[in-house]
């Protein structure tokens, strides 16, 4: 696998990581639009922390969940599920960094290089999953409750944090593909490609250094017999 493929999936992975970070404290992960008339229309929106509700005039008020156990099961879920998805980024974004083969990080060894990255691929691929399971089941309990015609409660409708996470879910997944594909492709010749190619060429200059020697020790040979002369071994 070439080294671009290899550093893209690395960066598109980030980009992902990136985005995780943004949809999890992103305040419209649902929103509802009760009409009235002009004073009186209010939006609600909320997330995995808060809720708050905004009129037509612009003013606004939030409030925190009060209990965490009073919550609905599937909303502590996705709060563990996005919060792993994080932490999960974060580690493959190190391992990431060390496995790169662009990067000195870590040691010159490719076979070395090449674990690292496929375990930060596969990270990377598990912060995906978790991501995207957590938004389905949260963009599901809406979809559910909103067609429920005997539902009591305010129906809601799917925020735009929804959409970033998923967008962000299938980032972290392809990067992570990329970056697990250096471990399938294996090289031509693993003895010679164990190293960088600059320990090869030191390898080759000192070998041939090692051959011009004896060659050294034949002038000198010369040399002395020169110094004694013919009628010294007669």
């Amino acid at each position: 696998m070439s080294v671009a493929v290899e550093t893209f999936g690395f960066f598109i992975a980030a980009l992902g990581l990136l985005m995780l970070g943004v949809t999890l404290p992103h305040s419209y992960w649902r929103v509802s639009t009760v009409h009235g008339s002009v004073i009186t229309t209010n939006t609600i929106f909320e997330n995995l922390w808060h809720s708050c509700a905004t009129d037509s005039l612009g003013v606004y008020n939030c409030w925190e969940f009060p209990s965490m156990l009073a919550l609905s099961g599937y909303i502590q879920a996705c709060r563990a599920l996005m919060i792993t998805a994080i932490l999960l980024g974060f580690l493959g974004v190190f391992l990431g960094i060390v496995g790169l083969r662009c990067t000195n990080i870590g040691g010159p060894v490719l076979s070395r290089k090449a674990k690292l990255a496929a375990v930060a691929g596969a990270l990377h691929i598990l912060a995906g999953c978790c991501g995207m399971v957590a938004i389905t089941w949260y963009a599901f309990n809406i979809t559910k409750d909103f067609f429920d015609p005997l539902y009591p409660g305010t129906k809601y409708e799917l925020g735009p944090a929804l959409y970033l996470g998923w967008s962000a879910s299938l980032l972290a997944i392809l990067g992570g593909v990329c970056l697990c594909s250096n471990c399938c492709c294996a090289p031509d010749n693993p003895a010679a490609s164990t190293r960088l190619p600059h320990k090869a060429a030191a390898l080759q200059s000192s070998g041939l250094s090692v051959r011009l020697r004896p060659a050294a020790t034949d002038e000198e040979g010369d040399n002395s017999f020169g110094k004694y002369g013919k009628n010294a071994y007669v």
